[in-house]
């Protein structure tokens, strides 16, 4: 592929390390090194211009600073992505076109200091056929910086086909996270990455193995998958994956097709360890449809953090995560019946949740020397049962290790999530009664930043406003058969009440300390109460993460605060990225089947 910019990952810190070397050299080959045997491990964070303290934080105890004051370091981490198309087939079977960054599937790792700045420049370089695109920096909280969010038609227009948008935004907040696409479902075909941002840390660990994505995989092409869940035809609407992956690796199970001759040789994702050191690892659910249980056979895994709250640790067998979520794990290995080599899986939640062809993915653990031919034999943990819930952990395991007291709400609002098929026979997902469409040209925040804050001629932009209160409370009532991974961007939120009854208006889950994260999964059939503090003024989505369900028009917009949206100001890259879309519009029509985010 011409015109590949190599990754800037280590601007300004130690370009000549072993560890920065070989993440620059990862999107030069188009690899995902994490999961490969030569993958380095992470630091604790990076040596360049630390703060007092030796740090770049200083001697803090995180039980008693506030993870979202973070400090000013003065470093700026620069990245150059290059968005384009590329062939694909990281399971061996049938190479299929998809989208990358500089070459690269999953993109190129993005590590800050809390408290940095992170600059990425975005080329798009999308052709064959062309598509605008937009990069959406997933649980970062965008303080002051609502314009670099990366949601077309709210916060920018999208990025048009051969320009570019550079993106500014503070490491506000630390721990595990990734970016993907937010135009369309481009993040399916394959546009995603991690984000890593270092933090102080409330446990003890020797090693930080990095990012564990877990994905489903789908062999079709994500707008053709996209067609048919817009279809008028019922029969098209169930697209089950067709293989689940662990750090882009699984090899594809050739039994399940006739023809054989697409399908080649996989591999699996490797990871050497040493019994008796703790290893820490990042696991990302990156997918778009599918829920994930993952374990380790035979061993003991600690949960400390979830999404970017840490909490106090707790051992599980099996973590459990939704689209979208991530939970930082501690691993001690152990040696499982005399056998040195262990298989890592994940499994794709059943029949009720999200149908997989393949549901189990799986990776090798090599311990104490163990070959690295070495092909497990050892046996999984049973399978979570599969009751159609659909549902996260108990909020009772997950107590925030930084306690912010839960306030009085200023506003209860309800949202319930219904069915419809439209005039034209489509099937979409209404919030309270309507299905969320994009306008690209005409971007939210942009207006409200104009003091145009009442849209009545565009009920489809969906639009909740909350004036000036202080702590919003939303209730939802999942009226549909399907699990719906409800994501807040500018905020965490607290995870009040999840369950299959009706919320009787009063029950808090430890109300002294709250669950806070920013992703939570919404039972069928269920409900779930969360809150959020109106402490970010902008326009913030607020949205089922299942990709299928957001082309369908599952999303909301929360206006938060309108009088001081204007305060920081527009830059300037705005209103060129909006005429540069506007201009290429004129002459070409942009396919938009769904609700465009």
């Amino acid at each position: 592929m011409k015109g590949l910019l190599a990754l800037v990952a280590c601007a300004f810190a130690t370009s000549t390390s072993g560890a920065c070397a070989s993440r620059i050299q990862e999107a030069k080959n188009r690899t995902f090194q994490w999961g490969s045997l030569k993958a380095t491990k992470l630091p604790k964070f990076l040596t360049n211009n630390p703060l007092p303290g030796g740090t770049p934080w200083g001697k803090i105890d995180p039980a008693t600073i506030n993870p979202k004051n973070p400090p000013i370091t003065g470093v700026t981490r620069r990245y150059d992505f290059v968005i384009s198309r590329g062939e694909l087939a990281p399971d061996g079977y049938l190479k299929k076109s998809g989208i990358l960054i500089n070459g690269q599937f999953p993109g190129p790792t993005i590590e800050a200091n809390w408290g940095d700045m992170i600059e990425v420049t975005v080329k798009n370089n999308i052709t064959g056929p062309f598509e605008g695109t937009a990069l959406h920096w997933h649980g970062l909280f965008q303080k002051g910086s609502a314009w670099y969010d990366g949601v077309p038609s709210v916060s920018q227009c999208p990025i048009a086909p051969g320009a570019s948008f550079k993106y500014k935004f503070q490491a506000g907040v630390f721990g595990t996270s990734w970016y993907h696409s937010h135009y369309s479902a481009q993040a399916a075909g394959g546009l995603f990455g991690p984000l890593i941002v270092y933090g102080p840390s409330h446990v003890d660990y020797d090693e930080d193995v990095g990012p564990v994505m877990l994905a489903d995989w789908f062999h079709k092409d994500y707008f053709d998958i996209v067609k048919n869940v817009m279809s008028t035809n019922s029969t098209l609407w169930a697209n089950p994956s067709d293989n689940t992956l662990i750090n882009a690796r699984n090899p594809y199970n050739c039994s399940l097709v006739k023809d054989k001759n697409p399908c080649g040789t996989g591999s699996y994702s490797k990871f050497h360890f040493k019994s008796g050191r703790t290893y820490k690892l990042r696991l990302i659910n990156s997918g778009a449809a599918g829920m994930q249980y993952f374990s380790i056979d035979g061993q003991t895994l600690q949960i400390i953090s979830i999404d970017l709250t840490d909490i106090k640790p707790y051992n599980t067998s099996i973590v459990t995560l939704g689209v979208g979520q991530r939970s930082d794990v501690l691993f001690t290995p152990k040696v499982v019946n005399g056998t040195k080599a262990i298989w890592m899986r994940t499994l794709q939640s059943g029949k009720f949740c999200q149908r997989a062809a393949n549901p189990e993915g799986r990776a090798i653990v090599l311990l104490d020397g163990a070959k690295d031919t070495s092909i497990p034999v050892t046996t999984a943990y049973p399978a979570p049962i599969d009751d159609g819930t659909c549902k996260n952990e108990p909020l009772e395991n997950s107590v925030p290790h930084y306690v912010e007291e839960l306030p009085e709400p200023s506003v209860t609002f309800q949202i319930t999530v219904n069915t419809i098929v439209n005039k034209t026979g489509n099937q979409l997902y209404t919030m309270n009664g309507s299905p969320f469409m994009a306008n690209y040209n005409n971007p939210l925040l942009n207006l409200a930043y104009q003091k145009n804050t009442s849209y009545p001629d565009h009920p489809e932009w969906n639009v909740l406003n909350f004036g000036t209160n202080s702590s919003v409370r939303i209730v939802i009532w999942n009226n549909s058969t399907g699990p719906h991974p409800m994501h807040i961007h500018g905020h965490d939120m607290w995870i009040l009440y999840d369950g299959n009854d009706k919320w009787d208006g009063t029950t808090v889950v430890n109300p002294a300390n709250p669950q806070r994260r920013d992703t939570h999964n919404l039972r069928p059939k269920g409900w779930m109460v969360m809150q959020y503090n109106a402490d970010n003024p902008g326009i913030w989505p607020f949205h089922c993460h299942i990709a299928w369900h957001l082309s369908m028009g599952m999303y909301v917009n929360l206006m938060e605060r309108p009088g001081e949206i204007d305060q920081a100001g527009i830059p300037g890259i705005i209103a060129q990225t909006c005429d540069a879309w506007n201009k290429y519009t004129e002459t070409n029509v942009v396919e938009q089947i769904d609700s465009g985010v």
